[in-house]
């Protein structure tokens, strides 16, 4: 058994299956994904309810749509699980996907202290991990390293602006990290990111990476969230350390966006509350017997998932099927890999671990990003695959 299916389970959440836990399969008798609910019982396919997680995620209480939602039962969550990973995968068997399609895929970044410190250090660095130790100490000499009780845009923060411009230290990242407006951007197209069990992609131009793991928001096109599931936000360190332009090419890449393992729509047992209380944990364990654990906590979060949400989809900026958006992370590995003062840094075969006891386990094997799957199932073939199914109504 690999690596990654061992450390695959438990995908489910430390209460089982008393949450409204929904999460796609791609059948291939039907050459195509369906929406499915995970219970007791199995893995429920409810696509005659609601033909896309979209369309679930709207109804005007998804956890109680789920619940009622009635289909076929494809059989035990572990065989489906087992059956994920590509090359221990039997293509006539289903297997699971991320949990989104047709929602937007955003992210906020620099939402946490340490991360936005370590964003300053990268810029500064332009993207040469050998500098990054010295400019650590220096960064840290002239803005801190506790921030994170500094209000975004507050007077006091207004105030540590001016003081910074005039020492010649202002950065765009402390803009976004204590300024008014969240970064918000495009993480990955919808229908683009890749499932527990499956591999995720760093592009191979990069020598100097790193997981970031997260809280994701699941949010209606009216705005509201309605639940929650966890990210994996690969990140490409030295390519948005040249220049932040490269945002594109550092974020949006084949694989690079990891969701999952479910998402868990709120109810009495999970809401809002449970997300800003989060401790998202992170292990990297590598084939050469690196390991690396880290956790990221949302009570730490300088901007609260509901301004961030806010800031994201409101009058001037509407989603019609809804967006799942990244929340950010206060993990940023400085642990040496290699050579003293490099940091840390992604190897082909990393299996990289995300888990929170109320949304479970996402896993992950790192492979380059033209090695992983390559994404050809978009939103206009999920169209016709279900329009050819008798789903869309």
């Amino acid at each position: 058994m690999s690596r990654l299916l061992e450390t695959m389970t438990p995908a489910l959440p430390v209460d089982g299956t008393a949450g409204a836990l929904a999460g796609r399969v791609w059948r291939p008798d039907m050459a195509g994904p369906s929406v499915v609910a995970i219970r007791d019982a199995g893995v429920i396919d409810i696509s005659a309810n609601f033909a896309t997680m979209r369309d679930l995620a709207e109804a005007p209480d998804p956890a109680a749509a789920l619940r009622a939602a009635t289909g076929e039962n494809l059989g035990p969550l572990a065989e489906i699980l087992a059956n994920t990973p590509v090359d221990h995968r039997d293509a006539a068997r289903p297997w699971l996907l991320a949990p989104v399609d047709l929602q937007a895929i955003k992210a906020a970044g620099v939402t946490f202290a340490i991360s936005m410190l370590e964003r300053v250090i990268e810029e500064r660095a332009r993207g040469n991990s050998d500098a990054a130790g010295a400019l650590r100490a220096e960064v840290t000499r002239l803005i801190g390293d506790d921030l994170s009780k500094l209000k975004p845009g507050s007077a006091e923060a207004m105030a540590l602006k001016a003081a910074l411009i005039k020492a010649g230290a202002w950065s765009q990242y402390l803009e976004v990290g204590i300024g008014p407006d969240a970064e918000i951007f495009t993480k990955a197209q919808p229908m683009a990111a890749v499932g527990t069990g499956m591999d995720a992609g760093v592009h191979p131009s990069s020598s100097w990476n790193n997981p970031e793991p997260e809280m994701v928001l699941v949010v209606n096109a009216a705005g509201a969230i309605v639940g929650a599931t966890l990210g994996n936000d690969v990140n490409l360190r030295d390519i948005e350390g040249r220049s932040a332009l490269l945002l594109g090419k550092a974020k949006d890449n084949n694989a690079a966006t990891a969701l999952g393992p479910f998402i868990r729509f709120f109810d009495a047992t999970f809401g809002i509350a449970d997300v800003r209380q989060a401790v998202v944990s992170l292990t990297v364990a590598g084939e050469d017997n690196f390991r690396l654990e880290g956790s990221s906590s949302m009570a730490q979060i300088s901007r609260d998932p509901e301004d961030l949400a806010g800031q994201m989809l409101n009058a001037h900026h509407r989603f019609p099927d809804g967006a799942v958006l990244f929340c950010g992370t206060m993990f940023a590995p400085v642990q040496d890999r290699g050579a003293p003062g490099q940091g840390f840094t992604h190897r082909t075969g990393d299996v990289v671990t995300i888990s929170t006891p109320k949304l479970g386990r996402l896993v992950n094997r790192i492979r380059p990003t033209d090695a992983c799957e390559a994404w050809t199932f978009g939103s206009g073939a999920l169209m016709r695959n279900l329009a050819r199914r008798g789903l869309l109504g």
